[in-house]
């Protein structure tokens, strides 16, 4: 465990004396912001519309048509940006610095972990500055907690998912890019598979619907935790790692 610590914190140092990470922040927020105020601002003005034609009547309603297309469009915003903060394994090996942490005493899987931790620090960092449009929400209208609750769960659970891929992507090589490009493409396979469930087998549907990250994401946004979702997100996180594992284990003894 101090071990796991110990690489987190060198990471975090790395991430925060880094401008790319200050500029990856402000572009998420910036993206976040502009793409929320957008969707309150079309919500205003159907509200406006809707009280118009019902006489003042009940208006619409605000986590279903602000809150929940906000949480799918960070979604989108973090599959673009993680694979950007999922590098290290692949610069730890181009700077030849892998093979001394090979080398140390501290243990593969407290290294890889230790990373993992401090990518989802940094992510949870961006989610947590961008939460200042739910706080907005709050203060000015009466949204529903509990999908709010449950939404940020999600949305952290579905970090975690593409931070394991980026990290698996990173362990297969030492450029980068390539690392971004293959993370980048994994997690929106993984975000779209379910689209196959409507043109496949009744079976075979099922499954593409089940391992699509987004289908899962949509019951914590309408307030739901069942207990197939956590698992499915922590099993991805476990085998997201479980790999990248083997291939940094692999790659020990070449």
């Amino acid at each position: 465990m101090k071990n796991m610590w110990i690489i987190a914190k060198k990471d975090l140092g790395s991430f925060f004396s880094s401008p790319v990470f200050y500029s990856l922040t402000s572009v998420f927020l910036i993206l976040n912001g502009f793409i929320f105020f957008n969707i309150l601002n079309f919500f205003s003005l159907q509200s406006f519309q809707a009280q118009q034609m019902r006489g003042g009547g009940i208006g619409l309603n605000l986590n279903e048509m602000v809150i929940e297309p906000s949480f799918h469009n960070m979604a989108v915003i973090l599959l673009l940006i993680i694979p950007l903060v999922t590098m290290s394994f692949a610069e730890e090996k181009k700077s030849k610095t892998f093979a001394l942490l090979l080398s140390s005493p501290i243990h593969l899987i407290e290294i890889i972990v230790g990373k993992y931790v401090a990518c989802m620090i940094v992510v949870g960092l961006m989610i947590l500055l961008s939460a200042y449009s739910t706080g907005y929400l709050i203060l000015v209208g009466n949204p529903e907690m509990g999908p709010i609750i449950t939404g940020y769960l999600g949305i952290l659970l579905m970090t975690g998912c593409y931070v394991a891929m980026g990290l698996f992507a990173s362990s297969l090589t030492d450029n980068q890019i390539i690392a971004a490009v293959i993370s980048f493409g994994l997690a929106l396979f993984m975000w779209i598979i379910g689209w196959g469930s409507q043109s496949a087998g009744s079976e075979l549907g099922q499954l593409f619907e089940y391992l699509s990250l987004i289908t899962h994401l949509e019951h914590f946004l309408k307030g739901l935790i069942s207990s197939s979702d956590l698992v499915y997100y922590l099993s991805f996180i476990f085998f997201g790692l479980f790999l990248t594992h083997r291939v940094l284990e692999s790659s020990r003894w070449r």
